[in-house]
């Protein structure tokens, strides 16, 4: 199947509320197909997903954004960020599109969620595809292609969270006005965190989306995200499809393959990618999401 995209992204808005009261923004594709649950990489948008916005990409995709990020309101009480919370997120969404079970769709720490939502409510998960990401322990995972141990990769990431976060009132304005930037999408395909190769109107309808965020309680949001450990992969039991980055330093590769072989008939693949891999490889990926669906 093809993925350019030459075809009009079709995108739908719509408002959920969550079982504390927090209101969510979600988004459906609208196409006609077997139902999908994207677990979206934290901050980001649906153009992060070229693939998934065409009109006969073959599959209904349903998916939100995090608690205070893409048009989500912030929970009252800014400690209901956590996984719980977002598991809660996941089922009011699901509801309110009308959808009894799907195929769940991680990509980066929403793969956590993924395989949360998988060996808690199994009875609603077909099988799931995890794209650049872990089940658990994510920060520990990064800055894989540098070989760092975990440990060390944990708290020198985590760390730099809590930086950034303190920094977030004075980051803010400056980075809003980088998103203006004419080319910045092209500086970032070409700075190693992204490739070449990614279609570059995506990227830069993805990079001017992230770079929007309040980035204090973005890292507010991460560090939450930090504390979640790993999920026990012997309870997961739907059919499993793992897509890694060679070059992914945000979530580690060797660490994917692992994850794999411990989940019986899993399979994993492994692309010459950074973490947007579904920027750069969207047919290759969006093949693997085809077979599961199958």
């Amino acid at each position: 199947m093809k993925s350019s995209t030459s075809s009009r992204p079709v995108v739908r808005y719509f408002d959920v509320i969550s079982s504390d009261g927090t209101r969510i923004r979600a988004w459906t594709n609208d196409a006609d197909g077997p139902p999908v649950l994207l677990c979206n990489g934290l901050g980001t948008s649906p153009y992060a997903w070229p693939a998934l916005l065409r009109p006969d990409c073959g599959a209904r995709v349903v998916s939100w954004f995090h608690r205070g990020i893409g048009g989500s309101a912030r929970p009252g009480d800014p400690r209901r960020v956590d996984v719980d919370a977002h598991l809660e997120d996941a089922h009011a969404v699901m509801q309110a599109a009308g959808l009894d079970r799907a195929t769940l769709v991680g990509w980066s720490l929403g793969v956590n969620l993924a395989f949360e939502l998988a060996v808690r409510s199994p009875e609603k998960v077909d099988a799931v595809l995890a794209v650049a990401g872990v089940p658990g322990d994510t920060f520990a995972t990064m800055l894989g292609p540098a070989r760092v141990p975990g440990p060390i990769a944990r708290t020198a990431t985590v760390s730099a969270a809590r930086s950034v976060g303190i920094a977030g009132p004075v980051l803010t304005p400056v980075v809003q006005r980088l998103r203006h930037l004419p080319y910045l999408a092209d500086v970032i395909r070409h700075s190693g965190l992204m490739l070449p190769r990614a279609d570059r109107t995506a990227a830069a309808a993805t990079v001017q989306a992230f770079l929007d965020v309040d980035w204090r309680w973005y890292m507010h949001l991460a560090v939450h995200a930090s504390r979640h450990e790993r999920v026990s992969l012997s309870r997961v039991t739907q059919p499993v499809t793992f897509v890694a980055g060679r070059w992914d330093v945000l979530a580690g590769a060797r660490q994917m393959r692992s994850a794999a072989e411990r989940i019986p008939g899993a399979r994993y693949v492994r692309l010459n990618a950074s973490h947007f891999v579904a920027l750069e490889h969207p047919d290759e990926v969006h093949a693997e999401l085809l077979a599961l669906l199958d």
